[in-house]
């Protein structure tokens, strides 16, 4: 009896230390090679450059900054031509820029990151919950921990006669991605946990409506756009259609019609690769622009969430992985559909960084930055952690049914050595 209790003990803290090994293989990036070696952008882009042409179908523009400075431009396409200056809907990537135009009216004094955002919405309230709403603050709707269980993910409608009113769709969206009521309310105590939600930055859409009295798209183009000359970026659909937009692809390589949105500030930003490196570069040079003082970007910097014991989001930008000086890389990824796929990430400590606008691959943008990250730094960013999860769980798998078999044949073999 007492070989089978030790047999099985052998086996539960052998199978336990293969999990946490591959846990922290995954996660630290064991057996994992840079995409290139040298440390060389023109190295990092043909490299990049070989996965586009041969997984690839739609448009792509990709460019690497060094020192805040472009250095390389690649640009593909199966349809008319793109590039830096093309026109492309960037999904998600907008809260980012959405968090810089909550911070200039809290740098004015007109909200507080701290106080209850009901203090500040006229239109619409949180619907009454068994946790409290209070706790809901313009901090934590900017870093996804104000206790929203929304999950959204919007998708969208066909023309702009579909659209909802801002107030319509925090009631209940009609465009909600699958498996997500749609419903924007408590899900959970504020403050407790980070949980990413669409919903809090419509929300944040309609606070910076009333207390500016602007359109939020009109909004953002006067305090956070033309401020930086960013020319051709807008959250507005018809202006972008006045821009010409690059073709939208879908996963077959077919083009399709660009959706409308009401959710503006979640998931509709428009905007070119151009832009997005001044955007970027704004942040390592803060000096050299006026729109937010260095301490609000360092602040935006800060961790403020955190999942299996990483730092994962500041206020506005995800934090992809440590920089290795004490910083992140910081940024923003962006996905409507299964074929829209936006990244755009920062050094700020070099002002290095990498933009991708794709249509036509649901991952390859993300992807691609993932493998930036680990050339430059070494270390697996969240996301391409999240995307080796299946793997790691196979492997996880495989691990334990094998030491379970032996631990089976070696009880086995025991038992039947044993004397009748």
């Amino acid at each position: 009896m007492k070989r089978i209790v030790f047999l099985s003990l052998g086996m539960v803290a052998a199978i336990t230390a293969w999990i946490v090994l591959v846990f922290v293989a995954t996660s630290e990036g064991w057996g994992r090679s840079a995409l290139t070696p040298a440390d060389d952008a023109a190295s990092f882009v043909e490299a990049a450059t070989r996965i586009v042409e041969r997984d690839h179908s739609g448009n792509l523009v990709l460019l690497v900054l060094e020192a805040g400075a472009v250095t390389r431009r690649y640009s593909f396409s199966t349809g008319d031509p793109v590039d830096g200056s093309s026109v492309f809907q960037a999904a998600s990537l907008g809260k980012w820029l959405t968090a810089w135009g909550v911070m200039t009216l809290v740098e004015d004094g007109a909200i507080d990151l701290d106080h209850p955002v009901s203090d500040y919405l006229t239109r619409w309230q949180l619907p009454d919950s068994e946790f409290d709403t209070s706790g809901v603050t313009v901090r934590r709707l900017l870093s996804h921990t104000a206790g929203l269980g929304d999950g959204l993910g919007y998708d969208g409608f066909d023309g702009p006669e579909d659209l909802q009113t801002l107030e319509e769709s925090l009631i209940r969206a009609r465009d909600a991605s699958p498996g997500n009521s749609g419903i924007v309310e408590l899900g959970s105590e504020p403050g407790s946990e980070w949980n990413y939600s669409g919903g809090g930055y419509t929300i944040l859409q309609l606070l910076i409506e009333g207390v500016s009295g602007q359109s939020f798209a009109e909004f953002m183009s006067e305090r956070v756009f033309v401020p930086l000359g960013m020319e051709r970026t807008t959250f507005d659909h018809e202006e972008a259609l006045r821009l010409g937009l690059a073709e939208n692809y879908d996963l077959n390589g077919n083009t399709q019609l660009f959706r409308w949105y009401t959710a503006l500030a979640a998931t509709s930003l428009f905007t070119s690769a151009d832009d997005l490196a001044i955007f970027i570069n704004a942040q390592a040079a803060p000096g050299a622009q006026s729109v937010l003082t260095e301490a609000s970007l360092d602040l935006m910097q800060t961790p403020h969430a955190s999942q299996m014991g990483a730092d994962i989001w500041g206020i506005g930008p995800m934090l992809y992985a440590p920089n290795n000086v004490g910083g992140y890389i910081i940024g923003h990824d962006g996905k409507n559909g299964p074929a829209i796929n936006t990244v755009a990430r920062l050094d700020p400590a070099t002002g290095d960084g990498i933009v991708i606008l794709s249509t036509g691959s649901e991952m390859l943008a993300t992807q691609l930055a993932g493998e930036w990250v680990f050339w430059k730094t070494g270390n697996i960013d969240s996301l391409m952690f999240l995307m080796s999860i299946d793997a790691m769980l196979l492997w996880m798998g495989i691990g334990s049914l094998i030491l379970l078999l032996v631990t089976g044949i070696v009880g086995w073999r025991t038992r039947k050595r044993r004397p009748a």
